[in-house]
């Protein structure tokens, strides 16, 4: 599997569609202690999923470790997940760098084998 990693910044935003439009899934990561942000993040999610119908969505909410982190039931609320269709296999997941960070937490493990098998499934369909 090639993952691509491309940032939300504003200079990066033009190569969203140009690379997603040949992605085999969306991975979606936002901070979830950063409450000011979600609005936009929102926004940018559903623009990139609005145009990818099919595209199966993986979202990560990232700094669960963090005080101020929403719970991942309010982020899915921010992000407005339950509008990304029924059709859309569309999954959500807490997640934090363990404290040390040389362990792989079992949630990261689990996330890996989903992605893996999502894109082993979208790739026999295309």
């Amino acid at each position: 599997m090639e993952f691509l990693e491309i940032g939300g910044s504003e200079p990066f935003r033009s190569y969203w569609e140009m690379y997603l439009s040949k992605g085999l899934l969306l991975v979606f990561v936002v901070d979830s202690a950063d409450h000011k942000r979600l609005p936009e993040a929102k926004k940018y999610l559903h623009q990139l999923i609005g145009t990818n119908p099919g595209l199966p969505l993986v979202v990560f909410a990232n700094k669960q470790d963090l005080e101020a982190a929403y719970h991942i039931t309010d982020i899915h609320e921010a992000l407005a997940l339950s509008e990304v269709g029924n059709d859309r296999k569309m999954f959500l997941f807490g997640t934090q760098v363990t404290e040390n960070g040389s362990e792989i937490p079992s949630i990261i493990q689990d996330a890996r084998d989903l992605i893996a098998h999502l894109a082993a499934d979208m790739s026999d369909q295309a």
